[in-house]
């Protein structure tokens, strides 16, 4: 079965990825391990976030606002050829602080983005008690102030994912369920990837398969140093709009369910959830959202995130295998109007732009290649 480009993972970031390149007239086959995967998808917050991205690393920041930019693009181009809606809106967002300390740390925090953002506007500010309370009606008395960022947004990643799979297909290409990725070899002047529905070729391959991305990664030359950190989510019970915008740990989804969450955990490829964590996160969003104490939490998840050491992605195209490229990143949500409407052009086209340079593994002084 002949592509021009396999996609391995039909996640967030394979099927933001599939649908750029199909976008740019490649003929494009998504192979989908199914949901035996560990897969971030199922577990993202949904926000498209600016604020506090890339604190200390610069491309990752502006990378990030990049994304934000084109994401009105890309949902109205999903909406359009569709029908389907992510529930993407732009209000901006706020993050909340419950200690004067955790104030301070903020604002040095936000004044070294604004440095870094320049004239691009980073469009942050800080907010004072009155500010903040003024701004979000309904906050506990520990809200001491925040930070709101204009660029700031959030979506369902469940419909995101439905609107990408579907815009893909509409534009001639197919997604393949049951079919992770076994062996990647050289086929001609293209690859053959088999897998346990068939075997595939293409002149390109895309890797996607988040953690699945390590163990392909060697067999094409590319040294992946990426682990799994652990996210626990809450779900309350439906309830009428009581959140304008979205907040850095709580937010409401278009349906009226508000999400909590916010957990870091490194316990490996542990899915679990945990009551002392879920306690943790539900006792913090009360101190913020007193109201939520009244509601029902009818649902509690985890998830997996793919993190590299130091917590920013990793794009690479391989050098002793041309045309295969690795994406990886925890941000699937944020990033995907950056990896459909600029990463995949570059892809397409066979190589990626200097300005991506930073996001290369060898950052890490290991034997990338």
């Amino acid at each position: 079965m002949q592509s021009d480009a396999i996609v391995i993972g039909g996640g967030l970031v394979g099927a933001a990825t599939a649908y750029g390149l199909a976008k740019e007239g490649l003929a494009v086959t998504v192979l989908d391990e199914g949901d035996v995967a560990f897969r971030a998808s199922r577990g993202n917050f949904g926000l498209v976030w600016v604020q506090s991205k890339g604190d200390g690393y610069p491309d990752y920041a502006i990378w990030t606002r990049r994304s934000a930019d084109l994401w009105p693009e890309l949902d109205a181009m999903l909406k359009e050829e569709t029908g389907v809606s992510t529930f993407y809106e732009k209000p901006g967002g706020l993050h909340f602080c419950l200690s004067e300390e955790e104030l301070e740390k903020r604002k040095a925090l936000i004044a070294r983005l604004h440095n870094v953002h320049g004239a691009a506007n980073y469009g942050a500010r800080i907010l004072d008690r009155q500010e903040v309370h003024d701004m979000m009606p309904g906050l506990g008395p520990d809200v001491v102030g925040g930070t709101y960022c204009e660029h700031d947004g959030h979506a369902s990643p469940l419909y995101l994912l439905r609107a990408l799979h579907d815009g893909l297909k509409r534009r001639g290409g197919r997604i393949v369920a049951d079919a992770g990725a076994r062996d990647i070899s050289r086929d001609g002047e293209g690859y053959a990837v088999a897998t346990p529905a068939g075997t595939f070729r293409a002149g390109r391959v895309v890797l996607a398969a988040g953690l699945g991305n390590k163990p392909l990664g060697e067999t094409v030359g590319l040294r992946l140093p990426i682990a799994p950190l652990k996210g626990q989510i809450l779900v309350t019970e439906r309830t009428r709009p009581r959140l304008s915008m979205p907040t850095h740990v709580v937010r409401q989804t278009g349906e009226g369910s508000i999400m909590i969450g916010d957990s870091h955990e490194d316990v490996g490829f542990d899915i679990s959830s945990s009551s002392d964590v879920m306690a943790q996160l539900a006792a913090r969003a009360i101190r913020m959202f007193p109201f939520l104490k009244d509601l029902r939490i009818v649902r509690s998840w985890a998830a997996l995130r793919i993190m590299s050491p130091d917590g920013y992605p990793i794009y690479q195209q391989s050098e002793t295998h041309p045309g295969v490229f690795s994406v990886n990143c925890h941000s699937g949500v944020t990033l995907a109007g950056s990896h459909a409407l600029a990463l995949a052009p570059m892809i397409a086209k066979g190589a990626l732009d200097e300005d991506l340079a930073a996001f290369s593994a060898r950052r890490f002084d290991a034997p990338a290649n």
